[in-house]
């Protein structure tokens, strides 16, 4: 590959952007910078890899059933990290692919998305992102409640409430902010943002009617699996079947 002053200018305007992310959320005390240095190189090496494979993997309709299930699998992996779950983070991968698996099928039985690579990875990577961030979000939300209002759980519990129901009654609404920013996002497409499909439809020569209309169909599709993904993370919390392994002996969960 030859080194143009194009990929010199990118290269330079990547690490200021970098930089500024780090300097900023060590500077006013936010966060540590490692993460956004982390962030910034594993997005380039996978980005990379990607790129290097991607061509031969949308020719291959096997291969693309494969990195779906690859995708599905950092999703999962990712959310349990982040939601410091540990072995039990396995169950967040059900709040992952509850809707998206269902809204992926509907998508391609009515013929909205054809079934090739070229289809399937961009729509199918889109609905588990949004997906894994709602779920990571909104198990988080959950847990932290819990903990907080630990005694109003043990109060409902001596008023009579079976243990699913008092802390299904504490974490749902908490839960349920994790579904701000997609309901945002719809709320205000075409005022505030051009979200990737519809740009990249446009960029790619289609109609912009139909570049409209792709979008429209993923963000409610995204709509309707982020709200299936919150619902079972509050399923999910109130049987106990995600917490942090440091609320286990406070919350009594069957």
């Amino acid at each position: 590959m030859v080194i143009t002053t194009d990929w010199v200018r990118l290269l330079i305007v990547c690490v200021v952007f970098t930089a500024a992310a780090a300097g900023v959320a060590w500077a006013t005390d936010l966060t540590r910078p490692l993460p956004f240095l982390k962030a910034a190189v594993r997005a380039v090496l996978q980005l990379a890899a990607v790129s290097a494979v991607i061509t031969f993997v949308l020719a291959h309709l096997g291969l693309t059933g494969a990195f779906l299930v690859v995708m599905a699998t950092v999703a999962t992996a990712t959310a349990a990290r982040r939601t410091e779950t540990g072995w039990q983070g396995a169950w967040v991968g059900v709040a992952v692919l509850i809707g998206t698996v269902p809204a992926l099928g509907l998508l391609i039985g009515l013929g909205l998305v054809p079934i090739k690579g070229i289809a399937l990875v961009p729509i199918g990577g889109i609905l588990i992102g949004g997906a894994m961030t709602t779920t990571t979000l909104s198990v988080r939300r959950a847990l932290d409640t819990l903990k907080d209002r630990h005694g109003e759980y043990e109060a409902a519990l001596a008023l009579g409430f079976v243990e699913p129901v008092a802390a299904r009654f504490l974490v749902r609404k908490p839960a349920a902010e994790a579904l701000l920013p997609p309901l945002d996002q719809t709320r205000t497409v075409g005022l505030v943002t051009l979200p990737g499909a519809f740009v990249g439809m446009l960029l790619g020569g289609a109609p912009v009617w139909q570049a409209g209309a792709l979008q429209l169909l993923v963000l409610l599709a995204l709509l309707a699996v982020e709200v299936a993904a919150v619902a079972t993370v509050v399923e999910l919390v109130a049987r106990g079947l995600v917490r942090r392994a440091s609320q286990e002996g406070e919350v009594r969960l069957t």
